[in-house]
């Protein structure tokens, strides 16, 4: 908390003795084009969240940079009025709006149309926990819950785990091929066009390290397995069980 604190009073120094943001933006991004060859400023804009400061999107970082182009601040900044952690909160939306850029149609659905909530699964056919966690999904679709796959072969785009990730894109009922080869049974080997590369990218951009990894639908991520009577807990859809905890 003390490195929050000083953060902000330099931030409070610092804008009070910034140029005009509307004057300085061109030469702010000059000089950053000369300091950060390799970064993108297309979104470089002024900060709504720290006046006198500026804001730039980087992959799942917010970068916060002085009007001067002197000073870079990576890190989560926190609002100490209402305890809320703003990096946190726009990770969670910027991880949001690019799922749902994917679009349904281009993922593998299990689950009520009318649902109370709905999870964004990161999911590898070869993963045992992922398996395992398919064995949740009924229970999770009987409470209400959209369960969404995106494939996200942790071996890469080069390993057998991408071909069976697109075999089951290719079959005739996905949601049966899913299933099957999570269970250790073979389905044919079929290739068509796939969004399969698209996942698996859209899981590095949003640092999946490990599946599966869950999406919340409201940005919140979970890492690994978690069984459903925790899910529906953390969903608000159902109270935790003490004697089901595991």
């Amino acid at each position: 908390m003390k490195r929050v604190l000083v953060f902000l009073s330099l931030l409070a120094f610092w804008s009070a003795t910034a140029p005009a943001a509307g004057d300085e933006l061109a030469a702010l991004r000059a000089t950053l084009q000369q300091r950060l060859p390799r970064v993108s400023l297309d979104g470089l804009r002024p900060s709504k969240t720290v006046p006198g400061w500026y804001e730039l999107e980087h992959g799942m970082q917010l970068l916060f940079i002085s009007g001067d182009g002197k000073h870079l601040f990576l890190g989560d900044l926190i609002d100490l009025e209402t305890q809320r952690n703003l990096s946190e909160a726009w990770r969670e939306q910027y991880a949001r709006d690019r799922i749902e850029a994917v679009g349904e149609e281009n993922m593998i659905v299990i689950g009520p149309k009318r649902a109370k909530r709905t999870i964004t699964v990161f999911t590898d056919v070869d993963c045992p926990y992922c398996a395992k966690l398919h064995l949740e999904v009924p229970e999770l679709n009987r409470h209400g819950v959209k369960v969404r796959y995106l494939m996200f072969p942790r071996a890469g785009l080069q390993s057998e785990t991408y071909r069976k990730s697109v075999a089951v894109w290719c079959a005739a009922d996905r949601v049966e091929a899913v299933g099957a080869v999570k269970a250790g049974r073979r389905i044919e080997m079929k290739t068509c066009a796939n969004p399969v590369e698209r996942h698996y990218k859209l899981g590095l951009e949003l640092q999946v390290s490990g599946t599966p990894t869950i999406f919340f639908d409201d940005g919140r991520m979970v890492g690994g397995y978690v069984p459903s009577n925790r899910l529906l807990a953390m969903l608000d859809l159902k109270p935790l069980e003490t004697s089901d905890a595991r």
